[in-house]
């Protein structure tokens, strides 16, 4: 039996995160799925108050998709990531739409787009990646 003697906890820092996320939003764009239009992540990493053990949650936007909602994040691989995920894949109609409710605001004021090809439908701000499509 091994025991452990180091107090010492260590996890990913926000730009290791960060780094991470678009690295994989990358491969993500290049994989044969509906085109993808934005990907960000927003939660504890996004606000800049993750810890020991936070996730990191990302939003996919993806042009049009017939797929039901709940199957869609499986199409994603987020394996190589360094923290654990939580995916949420929304079509632009969706998105619009989703963006009307608490949690979609709330969603919309934190994300952190790390990949983007909407920009005819916002304007990128110099806050660190955010985008406001």
């Amino acid at each position: 039996m091994q025991f452990w003697t180091s107090s010492v906890r260590a996890w990913p820092d926000r730009a290791t995160v960060d780094r991470a996320v678009r690295a994989w939003a990358a491969l993500a764009e290049g994989q044969p799925q509906p085109p993808i239009r934005c990907v960000g992540y927003f939660g504890p990493y996004a606000r800049g108050d993750w810890g020991f053990g936070s996730d990191v949650d990302l939003i996919v936007i993806v042009e049009e998709d017939s797929t039901p909602w709940m199957l869609r994040p499986l199409r994603y691989e987020t394996i190589s990531l360094p923290v654990p995920s939580d995916l949420l894949v929304y079509t632009v109609a969706e998105w619009a739409k989703i963006r009307q409710d608490p949690f979609g605001a709330q969603i919309a004021r934190e994300v952190v787009w790390v990949y983007s090809n909407c920009s005819q439908r916002g304007v990128r701000s110099a806050d660190h990646g955010r985008f406001h499509p």
